[in-house]
């Protein structure tokens, strides 16, 4: 469980970045997502972790970026695999 709660903070602090391209904007942003976590950390029934677990994942999922940044270096970006230096 605590892996794939690790995943998912990731993911929207990753995906955030696709909403908010000014870091110091972002880092106010990435704070406020951080503190959404840590409200529910000390919680120790799985059946209740399971279920905020689920329903972050339905919010995730609907705040969506519907064209979210990928590094251009990075598969799926612009410039993937050009210019690639010879071995």
């Amino acid at each position: 469980h605590a892996q794939r709660v690790t995943r998912l903070y990731r993911q929207c602090l990753r995906h955030s970045l696709s909403w908010i391209i000014e870091r110091d904007k972002w880092r106010r942003e990435a704070v406020c997502i951080r503190a959404r976590f840590d409200a529910n950390k000390n919680i120790t029934n799985m059946t209740v972790a399971n279920q905020l677990y689920e329903e972050a994942m339905k919010e995730f999922n609907l705040y969506k970026h519907p064209d979210p940044y990928v590094h251009p270096d990075s598969p799926g970006g612009v410039r993937y695999e050009r210019n690639i230096p010879p071995p």
